[in-house]
């Protein structure tokens, strides 16, 4: 009596566009915030997602092939800021390729083995291992002779090639995701700058020209990413469907705490002491507490903006959020 009184949305009452009682098949029109947090939300994606080098790792994920997820990390940030109808299932992993997401669709231990209609967000970063960034940047800092800054640059090509096969892996996993949760509001994170926009030096054996090269590269990546997710939400809204796929922009997240700056937000080359010798640790190069605090605050910020457009919303899906029904579909 309550929402129809005042026109409000309500758990289980909602209303539609016109703030009548909705009814069963009819869509409903959400603020932001409502359409990102009256069900359950999943996290996926890789390392920077996870959290890996951010610390505070969850319980047996801090083991050599583990996933590394940092009670840090940015999904738990975004958990916390509101207050969902369900809770957070976090499943991004250190090290995970999308192309690998595909290829164990469904099986035990995968981010793609959930059905959860009731789910109204999801956030996923991938694609850095796709393109192999990790042997990129070992190519760039260890290579013979120092001086020799091409052994970056020289990539290019590889890297544009795994780009162009990441285009089509990508829309794969989105239709996966939209499949699984079609009424959620899909997040696509892409990554941040690691070096200064404008290096001043060389940072170990990375040269000033090598740390833009390799800025310029995450720009591109994200560029890519950007655009795939805008012909997926236009997809979306021109058919009248429900839920919607956004990019959030953290580029620019890190600025003036990138990687050789005073106060870095982002691990810089971490060494370890394994029993033949030292080896660059894998948290490398990834943002750590303060670095997921600033991604995690961009996304925040999305949540709330929204994609630009009316978000949609099926109300037998919505009203059937129940607090039983959220607890099993998020395990």
């Amino acid at each position: 009596m309550w929402c129809e009184a005042t026109r409000d949305w309500c758990l289980g009452v909602p209303v539609d566009s016109r703030g009548e009682p909705a009814e069963d098949g009819e869509l409903l029109l959400l603020t932001p915030v409502q359409a990102a947090t009256w069900g359950n939300y999943y996290a996926l994606g890789d390392s920077y997602s996870s959290g890996d080098g951010a610390r505070d790792y969850h319980p047996g994920t801090a083991v050599q092939g583990g996933c590394w997820r940092s009670a840090n990390a940015y999904p738990e940030l975004v958990a916390d800021s509101y207050d969902f109808a369900g809770r957070l299932s976090f499943l991004a992993c250190s090290g995970q390729r999308g192309h690998a997401m595909l290829d164990a669709v469904d099986e035990v231990g995968s981010q793609l083995a959930w059905d959860a209609p009731h789910t109204s967000l999801v956030t996923i970063g991938i694609g850095g291992n796709d393109l192999g960034f990790s042997t990129v940047l070992k190519t760039c800092m260890v290579r013979v002779p120092l001086l020799d800054s091409g052994a970056c640059t020289a990539q290019e090509e590889d890297i544009r090639k795994r780009m162009e096969k990441f285009e089509t892996t990508f829309e794969e996993l989105i239709g996966e995701v939209r499949r699984r949760a079609p009424d959620a509001r899909v997040l696509v994170v892409g990554y941040p700058r690691l070096f200064p926009e404008e290096p001043t030096g060389a940072y170990y054996t990375l040269t000033a020209s090598s740390q833009r090269w390799l800025n310029e590269t995450i720009r591109e990546f994200n560029e890519q990413l950007a655009e795939a997710v805008a012909a997926h939400d236009t997809g979306i809204a021109s058919s009248d469907r429900v839920g919607s796929v956004e990019f959030v922009d953290v580029y620019h997240a890190l600025d003036g705490h990138e990687i050789g700056t005073e106060d870095p937000w982002v691990n810089g080359v971490l060494l370890r002491d394994l029993a033949t010798g030292v080896a660059v640790d894998r948290s490398t190069f990834h943002p750590d507490a303060d670095g997921h605090r600033a991604v995690g605050a961009l996304v925040v910020e999305q949540i709330e903006t929204g994609p630009g457009r009316p978000l949609y919303a099926t109300f037998d899906v919505v009203a059937g959020a129940t607090v039983e029904t959220l607890a099993v579909e998020a395990g």
